[in-house]
């Protein structure tokens, strides 16, 4: 019997491999739905659906290797890094899905959330004051009209998996739909800034980068509490407190 490994795990989902299977098991399968039908839908590689048995999903595991980690240093080469960005100019391409995605959230509800977040930062002295206030400034320049395309909603670089220069697949299609081209640009750039030159000669758009900052002080900015409260550490090296030190 192969070894099983926990690759991630908290009180909604874990996912675990079993040699070449990964299965993910999530409490809510309209999170599941939404995967397997996006990379149904999605025109770049995505993992093969093995079997599902709610509320367990099957994929099969894709050759290569993830793009990066937040928090260390990407071995992939430029190269890599610019299939990555020709890999989502071809999804944002693509005809979007009828459903929004975690990219799609109004500007009044992450108003709201950024505006909720950054008190609990401040009133719990989780991140010092002037961090907050200076990041929630740079957060503005992502809170404005945008065209709708085909995100996948969770692009971290974690997802996207590359063999030598080419992207084999990308995983983790759950929070996928209707959303902002520049929140999948800046996710899969968080925390590697030296790649974004990269990307955006892979994706062959002129790029907002005032905006890929704004989205990356906003998105540290909502996941500081959630990363504390499932068990994982956003002030390591790299990672998501050390994004918003960046911006000071």
């Amino acid at each position: 019997m192969d070894e099983v490994k926990v690759v991630v795990a908290h009180h909604e989902c874990a996912t675990l491999r079993v040699g070449d299977v990964f299965l993910k098991v999530d409490a809510h399968q309209t999170r599941t739905d939404i995967e397997v039908e996006a990379m149904s839908r999605a025109p770049i590689p995505t993992p093969e659906v093995l079997w599902r048995k709610p509320p367990v999903l099957a994929l099969a595991a894709l050759p290569g290797m993830a793009l990066g980690r937040l928090g260390e240093p990407s071995t992939a080469s430029p190269a890599a890094w610019a299939a990555a960005g020709a890999a989502i100019r071809k999804l944002h391409d693509a005809p979007p899905p009828p459903w929004p995605g975690r990219a799609g959230r109004g500007i009044d509800e992450l108003v709201a959330e950024l505006d909720g977040e950054c008190e609990w930062l401040v009133t719990n002295d989780v991140l010092p004051a002037d961090l907050v206030t200076r990041n929630r400034h740079v957060a503005e320049a992502a809170l404005r009209p945008w065209t709708p395309v085909f995100t996948h909603g969770d692009l971290q670089i974690a997802h996207v998996f590359v063999d030598g220069d080419e992207v084999t697949g990308i995983i983790d299609w759950t929070e996928a739909g209707q959303g902002d081209a520049l929140y999948d640009l800046a996710t899969v750039t968080l925390g590697h800034e030296e790649h974004l030159g990269d990307v955006a000669a892979g994706y062959g758009a002129d790029i907002d980068l005032d905006v890929i900052h704004g989205w990356w002080s906003l998105r540290s900015l909502l996941a500081v509490r959630w990363l504390f409260e499932h068990g994982f550490d956003p002030t390591m090296p790299g990672g998501e407190v050390d994004v918003l030190r960046a911006r000071m």
